[in-house]
Order: C-alpha cells, then structure tokens, then sequence
C-alpha cells in the first residue's frame, strides 16, 4: 500500500495535468474561433473597396494576424508576359514585384497547383536564395498556396514565411486553403472592376486625342478659308467693276448678288466655327476659378431681374417684329441679382432668339422668373416644335444644327427655322461655368413632326394636323433654364 503523501502527488500531478490539457484545449478551442472570425472580418474589412493594391494589402495584413505569420507575400499572374507580379512581396509594399511564373517555390506552386509546406526553406531546391541576400531578410517555414478563381483557373499564389511559434501545421494549410478561397472571391472582383476601369480610362484618353484631332482639323481649316474668301470677294468686286462699264454689262446683276450673298454665307460660316473653337479651346484649358480672371473687363452689378428681362425683351421683339409670336414675361417682380449684365444679356438673348425660331408663327413663349430655396431660376419656355431626343444630347457641343442645312440656309435670325450652329449654347454653357450658374433643357417633340426631317409650315393656321391655336401650344416645346445661386 503506497504511502498516503505518494498518493496525494500523484493526484495533484493528474489535476496539474488535466489543467494543462484544459487550457491547450481551450487555447485551440480559441484558435479556431479567432480564425473563423477572420473570415467573416475578411469581407468586413475589405467591404466595397475595389482598389485592387489596397485589397492585397489588407488580406496579406489579416493572414499575417490570423496565421501568426511573419510576412505575407501575394502573388498575381499576368497573363500577357508570364509573370507573377505582387506590390505586397516580403512586406515592401507598394513596391511591384515581377518574378516569371515558373520561378522559385511561388512559380512551382503555381505552375503545379501543388500547396508547399517547409520548415527550413533552405533545404529545398526549389527556394531561390538571393532574395533573402539582397534584402537581408531570413526565411525558414513557408506556407505557399494557390489562389483560384470562381472558373477554377489559377490567379496567383499566397505565400506565408516564418510563423512566429514553430511551423505551419496541416491544420494552417485547411484554413488558408478556406481564407484564400474567400479572398479570391474580391480579388477576382477587384481585377474585373480594375479591368473596365482600365477601358473606360482608355476610351477617355482616346475621346480625348480624337477631340484634339478634330479641333486641330477644324481650326486649321477655318483659317485656310479665311484667305481664299477675302481674295474671292476681292476678285467678285473688280470683276463687277470691269463688266458694269460696258453696255449693256455682260454679266447680269442678279448673278452677283446671289455670288455675294454665298460668299457671305461662308465667311459668316467661317467666323461662327472660329468663335466655336476658340470657346471650346478656353473650356478645356482654364478652369472654372480662372473666369473672373479671363474677363477682368466685367464688373458685376446688382440686377433687378423683372426690370433688366423687361427691357431685353422690348429690343428682341422689335428685332424680330416681322414674326407673329407673343411673348409673356412672368413671375417674382422683386428678383436680384449680382453679376456682370453683359453676361446675363447675351444668355438671355441666345435662348429667346432659340426660342423665337423654333416657334412658329401665332404661337407663344413665356419668360419666366422664380425663386426656389437657395436658387434664382430663369425660364425661357417655348410651345413650338420642340427637339428630338437624338438632337438633345448634343445641343451644347457647338457645330450641331437641329435641321438639315437645306431648310434653313438662307433665313434671317429670328426666322423660323433659321437654326444655327449651337453657338449660343456653347458660349452659355462657357459662361456657366466660368461665373457659377448652371444650363439645363427639357423638351418634348411636337407629336406631329416626330423627326428633323418632318416640317413645320411655319404658321400654325397653315398647319395641318392642328385643328386649334391650342392643338399646337400642347402639341410640343422647350424649356431653358438658367439657375443662379443666391
């Protein structure tokens, strides 16, 4: 019989023992908890960040605490040279690693598919040494796994050096095959979000190139015609000259009239375009902030609105007394305010010149004035034929007309259907920008002409698919509105 004290330490050795299982159970029980926390932190901590450099950074930072690993180093193929490429490689982040994809363990890893579990890397052939000479860094256990996609092609590679506390058990290879598996899921994600980036960034340099194209082209060709006019109308004028003295004149009148009028026509062409390309050179070139600057010769006054349409609009309609449209000025009569009235003049008198010629004879447009929150809102509606939704997508990009060029070539401003070039918009739109109001438009095609081909007689007693004066007024028209801050 074993003395009574042997008996007692054997006991408290069997209790210490138990504890010390207790508590490596516990320690594992924890373990595992706090590896599949990670997981569900993992889509936490990435959320909608789809900045592909960050994301690697994050999940190498998240194995590296969960796998108590002392560097992560992920790995990404490049399809189009072979490699695989990582800015997160043996904690230098940011700085982007180019290895071939058959190199080292990382290349074996993902040429095969095989995972790679070493306590001391320098007993395998397959680890390239130089690395650690040049960095200064020493490898001992590794963990390398690939990373797949959801079609189950091969992404890269994940690679864990040094775990702080012995090596990487087989049980760290079940969980970072589950947390790699998980993080492909947002690096897939992030690779096709940077992908159509990419393209969209490309299209726009591309957009780019092809407008400064396009602007070259046409600037050059305004200026070649300049000469070339000036020289035709001079030769026109000593022709007219020299064959109105003899009797009677060998050429007719007529035939010189119709000669200048066309010359006309193309040097106003040749003007309107110059006007336009220097406004969009300004547009893409200074900045909104640099306005004040461009025109230091504006001075900006304090407006009573009602009164300053007023006025404008007694000079238009008598510019434009040969129509037959009423024009009604409505709204707030204790409006102001503070910018340069010759800015808000031409603004103003572009759209209603807009307005008055694509309205036909008998109809109507409203001027209108509110004050909404914060905002000053200036209205110019018209009832006429409206514009297609085609045509509305370009209207303040300048060199667009609404018609073809046969209807409207030989109309006067303020005729209409006289149309234009889109100058009016494009400066408006210029002028928002540089002094702080905004342009917008809404229209609805009249229900009868539904394309730019389909014409408008002009009248609306002529028209007819309009029964009524009111048939016409809720047939079709466009609004423009100015909005200044207050």
């Amino acid at each position: 019989m074993q003395p009574l004290h042997e008996t007692s330490r054997k006991r408290d050795r069997r209790k210490a023992f138990r504890r010390s299982e207790d508590r490596a159970g516990e320690q594992a029980y924890q373990g595992k908890v706090r590896k599949l926390q990670s997981l569900l932190e993992l889509g936490q901590l990435i959320g909608l960040d789809l900045q592909l450099n960050e994301m690697l950074l994050k999940i190498s930072r998240k194995a590296c605490e969960v796998m108590e690993a002392d560097r992560c180093s992920i790995f990404l193929h490049d399809p189009h040279t072979d490699e695989l490429w990582s800015t997160v490689a043996l904690g230098m982040a940011g700085e982007v690693i180019r290895i071939p994809s058959s190199i080292g363990l990382a290349g074996y890893c993902f040429q095969t598919g095989e995972t790679i579990n070493l306590k001391d890397a320098y007993t395998d052939d397959r680890f390239n040494k130089e690395v650690d000479s040049q960095t200064g860094y020493h490898t001992q256990s590794v963990l390398c796994m690939p990373l797949y996609s959801r079609a189950g092609s091969r992404l890269g590679v994940i690679q864990l050096l040094n775990k702080r506390d012995g090596i990487f058990t087989v049980e760290d290879e079940t969980f970072l095959q589950t947390f790699g598996n998980n993080a492909s899921v947002f690096i897939e994600m992030a690779q096709l979000q940077k992908g159509r980036l990419d393209a969209i960034e490309q299209s726009r340099k591309e957009l780019e190139r092809l407008n400064r194209a396009k602007s070259k082209a046409l600037d050059h060709l305004s200026h070649e015609l300049r000469t070339p006019l000036a020289v035709i109308q001079g030769n026109i004028r000593i022709l007219k000259r020299k064959t109105q003295t003899q009797t009677p004149p060998l050429i007719k009148e007529e035939i010189f009239e119709s000669l200048k009028k066309n010359l006309n026509r193309l040097s106003d062409i040749q003007q309107e375009t110059d006007q336009i390309i220097r406004t969009y050179q300004e547009l893409e070139t200074k900045p909104a902030m640099e306005g004040l600057e461009i025109h230091r010769s504006l001075l900006p006054e304090d407006i009573s609105l009602y009164s300053f349409v007023e006025h404008l609009l007694e000079r238009i309609e008598k510019q434009a007394n040969h129509r037959e449209i009423q024009i009604i000025l409505d709204g707030a009569k204790d409006l102001n305010l503070h910018m340069d009235p010759k800015i808000l003049e031409e603004s103003l008198e572009g759209l209603i010149k807009n307005a008055i010629e694509n309205t036909p004879d008998e109809g109507m447009i409203r001027v209108i004035l509110e004050k909404k929150d914060r905002w000053t809102q200036l209205k110019v509606m018209d009832f006429g034929i409206g514009i297609t939704k085609e045509s509305q997508s370009h209207l303040f990009d300048g060199l667009f007309h609404t018609q073809d060029t046969e209807l409207y070539t030989s109309k006067k401003p303020y005729d209409f259907g006289a149309g234009g070039k889109g100058l009016d918009l494009l400066r408006i739109k210029t002028y928002g920008q540089r002094f702080g109001f905004d342009i917008s438009e809404g229209s609805q095609r009249c229900l009868s002409l539904p394309t730019d081909q389909d014409l408008c007689p002009g009248k609306i007693s002529l028209c007819p698919h309009c029964k009524t004066h009111e048939d016409c007024l809720s047939s079709g028209g466009s609004t423009f509105c100015l909005t200044f801050p207050n």
